[in-house]
């Protein structure tokens, strides 16, 4: 059974950094597509980034440029390193992981993903 288990949120300030993990377990986490995605209260959930196989990867245009994805298949750990921090990513950030279609497959689409973790929230304030 796939287990997803984030880490790393916090209350920082804007313009501050912080990095998310997402422990992976129950299966080799190289098979798995996987996303970083966050939901701020009364907002529905919006995908912030995603990582393929193959590695290659996908940012919500609020983010490039200040947010960056990687994995660690040896560790079973999926990363989200938050930088520039800003008041508007407030909100509880989850990963969640997908057996893909092909190994260059990374989706925005948070209904593709089957399995999810509890989320780790990240407050910003300004």
């Amino acid at each position: 059974q796939v287990q997803l288990v984030e880490s790393g949120g916090g209350l920082v300030q804007a313009g501050d950094s912080l990095r998310l993990s997402c422990a992976f377990s129950g299966r080799p986490l190289s098979n798995y597509a996987m996303g970083w995605f966050r939901q701020a209260p009364g907002k529905e959930r919006e995908a912030v980034a995603a990582i393929s196989r193959s590695g290659s990867t996908y940012y919500a245009d609020s983010v490039k440029g200040r947010f960056t994805i990687s994995r660690d298949n040896a560790k079973n750990e999926v990363y989200l390193q938050l930088a520039s921090l800003k008041p508007e990513d407030t909100a509880l950030y989850y990963c969640a992981a997908r057996l893909p279609p092909t190994t260059t497959w990374a989706s925005p689409d948070h209904r593709l993903y089957g399995y999810w973790g509890q989320g780790t929230q990240v407050t910003v304030s300004s």
